[in-house]
């Protein structure tokens, strides 16, 4: 497999090698030393899980607490999505920029997100199905969002995912400003700092 690391640091591209015949096809969708040799520390995974999209939902823009945070593993089992990785890291060099990655059946790439970085996805196809690894289990107390359309962030969707259909949960996220100034976001520098510490094995 191929790693490329994102113009958002911390995330990367993932795209493996497809082994086809007449039969189908098989791939290594998630090697865990290729990516520990890639960020610098092992991916410690506590949950799985899986969602099915119609068409122009857009899920997210969604992160947790620091820490844990929740590191994600993404890719897309059947369909298309087009996800996003967002820059939220008060203080970041690359604070309020975003990156993408298409996720597909076709060539089956996958996106990794540190801790403390932004995720969405908009779905480009029905029944676009998304698997996702992670590193800590789900904590609603813990899990916030920002709303996707907020301008400041200005995700743009391409025009074959359609009007865009959100939540109410993330259609009433706050912008990145007001998430900013109330202090909900991380910072830069408590990601370093737990970046580190799991470098250290801490």
């Amino acid at each position: 497999m191929q790693i490329r690391e994102l113009k958002i640091p911390d995330s990367y591209e993932i795209t493996p090698k497809q082994f086809g015949d007449d039969r189908g096809v098989f791939l290594e969708w998630y090697r865990f030393d290729r990516l520990e040799e890639a960020i610098g520390h092992p991916l410690k995974l506590a949950q799985a899980n899986t969602s099915v999209s119609k068409r122009g939902v857009v899920r997210g823009i969604h992160f947790a607490d620091i820490p844990p945070s929740q590191a994600k593993y993404v890719t897309a089992t059947h369909g298309a999505v087009l996800d996003y990785v967002i820059d939220i890291r008060v203080g970041s060099p690359t604070f309020g920029q975003w990156d993408t990655v298409l996720l597909d059946d076709t060539d089956r790439r996958a996106i990794y997100l540190s801790e403390g970085l932004g995720h969405a996805f908009v779905a480009l196809t029905d029944d676009a199905t998304v698997s996702y690894l992670v590193t800590s289990t789900f904590n609603a107390e813990r899990e916030h969002g920002i709303n996707p359309l907020d301008p400041e962030v200005g995700l743009v969707f391409p025009p074959e995912a359609g009007e865009p259909l959100l939540s109410p949960k993330d259609t009433d996220a706050p912008g990145l400003s007001e998430a900013a100034a109330s202090g909900l976001l991380p910072t830069w520098d408590e990601a370093r700092a737990f970046y580190q510490s799991l470098t250290e094995g801490e």
